[in-house]
């Protein structure tokens, strides 16, 4: 079997599944990545700098690249305000409570703000 073949296969069988039409109003969200700034961080939470509003007391998953290491936590909106706009383009600066992170989150939080005051005193 070719490998057009495998695929033709699994999306026969794929669109076989029974599928239920749902008859009133079924909610859901999509959660896409997007890129920010980071302005500020601790060990409770960071600013952040978006190109899109984020909505008081909402939850998001954040993705943080601290270093070389990445993390994500879960974090909750506290504050948001539109810091900028030229042309069409407009900046939000929000605040994120981070929200029961783990404790090798908080370890690489902790890592990297320790790196970044070292780095700070040798200058």
């Amino acid at each position: 079997m070719s490998a057009a073949d495998h695929g033709s296969s699994f999306e026969q069988n794929h669109r076989d599944a029974d599928r239920l039409e749902i008859l009133g109003d079924l909610r859901g969200e999509v959660m896409v990545f997007q890129p920010m700034a980071i302005t500020q961080i601790s060990h409770g939470g960071a600013q952040v700098e978006t190109r899109f509003p984020l909505h008081l007391d909402s939850l998001h998953d954040f993705r943080l690249t601290l270093g070389d290491r990445s993390i994500v936590v879960k974090g909750r909106i506290v504050h948001c305000s539109i810091t900028d706009v030229e042309q069409d383009i407009v900046s939000y600066r929000s605040g994120v409570e981070f929200v029961e992170p783990s404790e090798p989150a908080l370890a690489v939080i902790s890592d990297f703000i320790g790196a970044v005051r070292d780095g700070r005193r040798a200058l």
